[in-house]
């Protein structure tokens, strides 16, 4: 469904991403696994079009994306539940997921997909008139997941969604993220939380420095000795 190859990404001077190359197939989900700087968020902003590579190609079922706009990645089904949620505070929780319906390939299907929603976070049904930035983090969380969903995507990208979160109400997003890939999506899970995102991944990647050095199953990452060593304290 996804394949990176050879991407470069800097911010001025400084190399972001170097050489890095990718898959994620249909229905997987893949962990991008690295410590703080590693270029986690960069390869999620370079897949999304906020960040422009400097060399190298995206490919999203075989077409080519790298370098066009957001919004046309949104609409062709590539969608992302962004670091610290970024809600819209100041609009109420319908605005918020009505907003997600903006693009050309939800418009038809809002009103089923705002049903869909609601029946998967009951909470945001009952603050369906409240302001979005009164809601608790765990909410706001699922306000973000559920905005991501109206937008229709076949590809979900979750970076460190498990952020300033409750360890009870963490358990509970990776709950979530297991219902929707049991329904078909497709993920890629940027997670601090490195054990539980192998577990729940069928494949991984370890980005150091901006560069992969490992790849491999959930599994296999997971009894890795480096990485257990350097991700685990093990």
């Amino acid at each position: 469904m996804l394949e990176i190859t050879d991407l470069d990404l800097f911010y001025g001077d400084a190399q972001a991403l170097d050489r890095v190359s990718l898959s994620v197939a249909e229905h997987e989900v893949v962990a991008i696994v690295g410590a703080n700087g590693a270029g986690k968020t960069s390869l999620i902003r370079a897949i999304s079009g906020m960040a422009k590579p400097a060399h190298g190609s995206i490919r999203f079922e075989g077409q080519k994306i790298t370098g066009i706009s957001s919004s046309r990645i949104c609409d062709l089904g590539i969608a992302q539940v962004a670091e610290g949620r970024q809600i819209f505070p100041t609009l109420n929780v319908l605005e918020n997921l009505e907003m997600g319906a903006v693009i050309p390939r939800a418009r038809s299907k809002r009103k089923d997909t705002l049903e869909r929603c609601f029946a998967m976070f009951p909470r945001l049904r009952a603050r369906a008139d409240q302001a979005a930035g009164t809601l608790s983090g765990g909410e706001q969380q699922m306000l973000a997941i559920g905005r991501c969903l109206m937008g229709q995507p076949r590809l979900m990208m979750f970076d460190e969604p498990s952020l300033g979160l409750a360890p009870a109400v963490v358990s509970e997003m990776f709950k979530i993220i297991r219902q929707l890939h049991a329904d078909g999506m497709t993920v890629i899970l940027v997670e601090q939380n490195v054990s539980t995102s192998l577990k729940l991944a069928d494949r991984g990647y370890v980005l150091e420095n901006g560069n992969i050095v490992l790849s491999g199953t959930g599994a296999a990452l997971l009894n890795d000795a480096g990485v257990r060593q350097a991700y685990l304290g093990l």
